[in-house]
Formats: structure tokens, C-alpha cells, sequence
């Protein structure tokens, strides 16, 4: 089928847009790529350095000058379940490309925290951040300059965004990414949501809710529920970086260690044929069939902030006008938790990540005409594979959902838009995922209750306080705040509201979980408070109107907002979010990162005009502490 012309529009107006930026970095990455192999370059000193702890064979293998060598970049820790499993992957690697005359050596590690740990918590602030640190961590892994190809272990929600945007510094080597998979499913999600809500309303204690989340998160693996993680792997598939349909393929299975295999013998072809540099798989194109994956399936949030520094990175410049039109014509295909009662576990067994592809695909929702590490096209996601025998076979994925209840397709889905918006007005640009809301509370107007603290504002909850229709405002949250911490404890508390029949919305210039659920919440927006945003002029009391259909976000009957003076942050508020936990240590970032529309990013320079707010004065209320310090 013929492109959606909408999607076609926004194509070009990112291609339009980018001219500068993407010409700038694939010419480096032409100069790159013509320079030479990197082991040619390095000295016999150099070299011996590069391989003194390898065996008598790779070392060998390596003096043959001729002969790949795959660096291996992970995020393996095993306090996250998802990347437990990335321990033993070196060793599958190794043999694998062993056996196609080639070396692997892991290169580098970077830093993975777990949201699930930190939500709440201090080191919440570091979250946002780490991204950048694991795309420097990244570089510093890969600038040995002795790789002909590279792979990235990596699933949980900064990490692969970190490792995209480091990985795309080396866009003239190949690079494939090799997830880990999902564990197997815990218990029922609905019946977690259950508890979750009971516990916030002082029903259950605390030892009921512990037996219910160690039900839920119990064993190696990714989270089932479709948070950033999950939604990190339908966006590395088909944008072309996974092998097909690996991403939701459990951890400790003979076919994971097949796909693991076969990922790194990829990696060895294409380094000796030179095909599939990173540079080229990640184009406009590539991007716009990233976005449109996400909306599809009702992915995270999250997204709204890393994908645009994931394609700055390439030199691809979006925004959330772009997001907002793909979402228009882009068919919710998955109902998966929590848009959903199903996991990611039911979502791979009715079809998965290949009858996605194929849908939109052949709905004209994506581009097809795309390179990816399988080669040229994106037909080759069509596929799943399967082990008979010991070998890794591939076969067309189902031409029909096995339960529509989880996965429709395009002729006939959930809805026929995507679950993304922008809403925007004198508060402001944000998002708001609605995919999980339903129509009667997509639209609210009622008087703001104004927080700057998570603390402060659960306390009000539990306190009975917000009994009633409430626009809930927690402001000072964005990254230069205090790195954008994710907001979910507040979740629970407010869908309880919301169920006892009052109108609830929540806006914020933080962050919410991928797991962001059933209450209306305008996230991310965008010019943070502290940096001189229109939150930053709200008071108790002012009427709020977020209407998620007609895309608005702004106060009712206040003349001009912004004539007000601005709030001012409580010192002991600035000053917890400078010190302990490690938040010392990234005073700089605060200083400097973009705002949330440019990807909250210390990476990268967003030109002029780019993210819709470049020319807002500054707070004066905002002091680096650290800095100063």
C-alpha cells in the first residue's frame, strides 16, 4: 500500500528540518568510514596492549590483521532481572564468532540503574541522566578504535537510549543490538493493579503488597507490563537494529542463546562486507517507523524525551508536533498493560513484533524502504524464528491475531489513533498518553492544587485533602530541577480519586513511568518552571483545563498568566535535590541540559527554533548549587 501521506508529510518536514545537522554527521561518518579500519591504524604496541588478556587463539586470530573483531559493549548488572542474563552472553559471542574466523571482546560496560528501585526514592534523580552518562560510557568503550563492528547488550529504559546515542558516535561501523528478553508472566496485572490501589488507600499492609510485587517481578528477565524497557525492543526491531523478533524471546531458553549467537555472526558479516553501518540504518525514515512502532502499541511516555535525543544523535531533529500528527493517523494495534490486562508474554504469543510490522507495513504507516542489519527493506521483520533440530530457522510470522483481545489489525484496531498527544497553551507543551484513559476523562477543568514536592503532595492525598475534582500541579520536576525524576507513586493515589467519581487530571513538568496508566496526566511540560515555564506562575485555586482531545493545556480566566511573579523555589527543595545519592556529582548536567521537547540531553546542541522553546528567559530562581559549590 501506498505511504500514508501524513506520514510522508512529516517525513519530509524532519528531512527538511535536519538538512544541516544529518549532512554534518554523515559526512563524519564518511570520514570515519574512509579512514581506515581502526586496527590498521593502531601501532604494534597499540595492538598488543589491545589483545594481552585474550587466549593463544583469538591472539592469533587478531595478528592475522585481517580477521573482524566485534566489540561488545553491556549494561550487565545483576540487580536488574533484565540484564541478569547479558552475564553469560560474552561467552555465546565469543564462541559464536569464533567459529566464523572472527574475535569478540567486551569492550566496555556502562551504568544500568532500575527504576522499579529508585521510584520514589532520591536516586530517582539520577535516572533521566544516566542515559547520557551510559552514551558516554559508551564512547569511552568503543574509542579503542579496534573494532570492525560492535553489538550493545542492553534493555531497561535509559540504557538503550544510551546506548543508541553512544553507539551512533561509531555510525560508520555496523552495530546490532541483542536484547535479553522477558521473564515469564508473574501474576495477573489487573490483580497487581488491585493491590497497588488497596495499599494506597490503607486496605492492605505492607507485607501484602511486597508478597503481590514479588508475584510480579520474580525471576531473570524483563518486566512483562509494556513500560520503556518492553517499548525499547519494539522500537530497536523495527528500527532495524534487532535481529527480527528476538525481543520477546524469555532469557533462559535455547533459542535465546541461538539469537544471541546468530546476532554476533551478523555483526562479523557485515563487518567484512561493510553494509549496514549504524549511520545508514539510522536515517529520517528509520526514526519515523520508531515513532509510529510506539504509538501503535501504546508505548511509553518516556519516549517523548528519548527519542529525540536518539535521533539528534544521528542528526535527525524531531519534536512533538511531529509525534502528535503520527499519532493522528497511526492505529492502536496492542492492548498491553497497562493499556491492557495482558503482558508483553501474551502480546509475542497472539502475533508479536512480526505481525506488527507487517500491519503497518502494509497499512502504508511505515516505510518499507528502509536499510536495517538484516540488509535493505523491512520485510525481514515479517519473520520469527524458531530452533528445530539445534538450528535457528526463520518463517513468516501469523497473517492473524490469535487473540484480538491483545493485537488487532490495522483494518479493524483498538483505535484509529495512536496513544500519544500534544497538549499545549499558556502552560505550555506537553504530552499525555491516552491510549489507557478512557474518552469520559480525557477532558478536565477544575481548580489546581499546586505541589513541589512528591512528598508533599502524597501527604495531601492520604490526608483526604483532594477530595474532590482537582487539577493536581507538582512543579520544580524537570531536569534542570532535579533531573526529571519519574513521578509514579503518585499513580495509585490518584486513580483512587479518580475512582471515587471525581474529575482528576495531573500536570507536570516531570516525568511519569512507562507505566503511566488510567488517570489523565500532561507530562514533561515543557519549559520547566525552573527555567522560567508557565508552571512556575500557578497558584492554589487557578481553574485548569486539559483537554486531551482538542490537544489544550492552559489555565481558565486568568488574563495573562505570565505577568504574575514567579514562584520561588523553597531552598530546602533545591538544596535536597543537590546533595546525597550521588546528585552532587551531576550539578553540571543540571546546568546545562536541554529541555524536555529538545531530549533533555547534555550531549548535544539543539539548534535554534528546534523544541519550540529556546528563547525563555531564565529563573532567576535558579542557582547550580553544585557549581557554586
Amino acid at each position: 500500500m501506498a505511504l500514508n501521506p501524513v506520514v510522508a508529510e512529516v517525513t519530509a518536514r524532519i528531512t527538511e528540518r535536519s538538512r544541516a545537522t544529518r549532512a554534518d554527521y554523515l559526512h563524519r561518518m564518511d570520514a570515519a568510514r574512509d579512514s581506515g579500519a581502526g586496527r590498521a591504524k593502531l601501532s604494534c604496541a597499540n595492538w598488543a596492549h589491545a589483545f594481552a588478556g585474550q587466549t593463544i587463539a583469538d591472539k592469533l586470530t587478531a595478528m592475522d590483521g585481517s580477521k573482524p573483531n566485534i566489540g561488545v559493549v553491556t549494561a550487565y548488572n545483576d540487580m536488574l532481572s533484565a540484564h541478569q542474563p547479558f552475564e553469560r552472553f560474552p561467552d555465546v559471542i565469543r564462541k559464536a564468532v569464533r567459529e566464523v574466523g572472527a574475535t569478540a571482546q567486551v569492550a566496555g560496560g556502562t551504568p544500568a540503574m532500575c527504576d522499579g528501585v529508585t521510584q520514589g526514592r532520591p536516586g530517582m534523580e539520577l535516572s533521566l541522566f544516566s542515559r547520557d552518562a551510559i552514551a558516554m560510557a559508551t564512547g569511552v568503550a568503543l574509542t579503542h578504535d579496534a573494532f570492525d563492528s560492535a553489538m550493545m547488550l542492553g534493555v531497561c529504559d535509559k540504557i538503550v537510549p544510551g546506548l543508541f546515542m553512544g553507539a551512533l558516535a561509531f555510525g560508520h561501523l555496523p552495530v546490532v543490538f541483542a536484547p535479553a528478553g522477558p521473564m515469564p508472566s508473574g501474576i495477573p496485572n489487573a490483580e497487581k493493579a488491585r493491590v497497588r490501589a488497596e495499599y494506597a488507600q490503607g486496605m492492605v499492609d505492607r507485607t501484602t503488597l511486597l508478597a503481590s510485587e514479588i508475584g510480579s517481578y520474580h525471576s531473570p528477565g524483563t518486566c512483562t507490563f509494556y513500560g520503556t524497557a518492553n517499548s525499547n525492543q519494539m522500537m530497536m526491531e523495527l528500527g532495524g537494529l534487532h535481529l527480527p523478533s528476538t525481543a520477546f524471546v524469555h532469557p533462559e531458553t535455547g533459542l535465546r542463546d541461538a539469537l544471541t549467537a546468530a546476532a554476533a555472526k551478523r555483526a562479523v558479516e557485515l563487518a567484512r562486507s561493510g553494509e549496514s553501518r549504524m549511520a545508514d540504518v539510522v536515517s529520517e525514515k528509520s526514526i519515523v517507523n520508531m515513532i509510529v512502532a510506539l504509538l501503535a502499541t501504546g508505548g511509553s511516555t518516556n519516549h517523548a524525551i528519548h527519542l529525540v535525543a536518539m535521533a539528534r544523535a544521528a542528526g535527525v531533529l524531531i519534536d512533538w508536533t511531529d509525534m502528535d500528527q503520527l499519532s493522528s493517523v497511526t492505529p492502536l494495534l496492542a492492548r498491553v498493560y497497562p493499556n491492557g490486562s495482558a503482558d508483553v508474554n501474551a502480546f509475542q504469543a497472539a502475533g508479536g513484533v512480526a505481525f506488527v510490522a507487517r500491519e503497518l507495513a502494509q497499512a502504508g504507516n511505515i516505510h518499507t524502504d528502509v536499510v536495517t542489519v538484516m540488509g535493505q527493506g523491512i520485510e525481514a521483520y515479517f519473520q520469527e524464528p524458531s530452533l528445530i533440530d539445534g538450528e535457528l530457522v526463520w518463517r513468516d510470522g501469523v497473517s492473524e491475531s490469535l487473540d484480538r483481545d491483545i493485537l488487532r489489525p490495522a483494518s479493524d484496531p483498538f483505535d484509529k489513533e495512536g496513544g500519544l498527544r500534544l497538549v499545549q497553551g499558556d502552560l505550555g507543551r506537553a504530552v499525555i498518553k491516552v491510549s489507557a484513559v478512557k474518552p469520559e476523562n480525557r477532558i478536565v477543568e477544575a481548580p489546581a492544587a499546586v505541589f513541589e514536592t512528591q512528598e508533599d503532595a502524597l501527604q495531601a492525598l492520604k490526608d483526604g485533602k483532594l477530595n474532590r475534582d482537582v487539577v493536581l500541579v507538582l512543579r520544580f520536576q524537570g531536569p534542570k530541577a532535579n533531573g526529571m525524576p519519574e513521578l509514579h507513586s503518585l499513580s495509585p493515589a490518584l486513580s483512587v480519586l479518580q475512582d471515587k467519581g471525581f474529575k482528576v487530571a495531573f500536570v507536570t513538568d516531570g516525568r511519569m513511568s512507562g507505566a503511566s496508566g488510567k488517570t489523565p496526566a500532561a507530562i514533561h511540560v515543557s519549559p520547566e518552571a525552573l527555567a522560567g515555564g508557565p508552571l512556575a506562575h500557578v497558584r492554589d485555586g487557578d481553574i485548569i483545563r486539559l483537554d486531551a482531545e482538542a490537544g489544550v493545556l492552559t489555565t481558565v480566566g486568568v488574563a495573562d498568566l505570565t505577568a504574575r511573579p514567579l514562584a520561588v523555589r523553597s531552598t530546602a527543595n533545591a538544596e535536597g535535590s543537590s546533595w546525597g545519592y550521588g546528585r552532587e556529582l551531576f550539578g553540571a548536567f543540571r546546568h546545562v541540559v536541554t529541555t524536555a521537547e529538545q531530549g533533555a540531553t547534555v550531549c548535544f546542541a539543539v539548534p535554534a527554533g528546534v523544541g519550540g522553546h529556546t528563547d525563555t528567559p531564565p529563573n532567576p530562581n535558579f542557582v547550580d548549587r553544585t557549581v557554586d559549590a
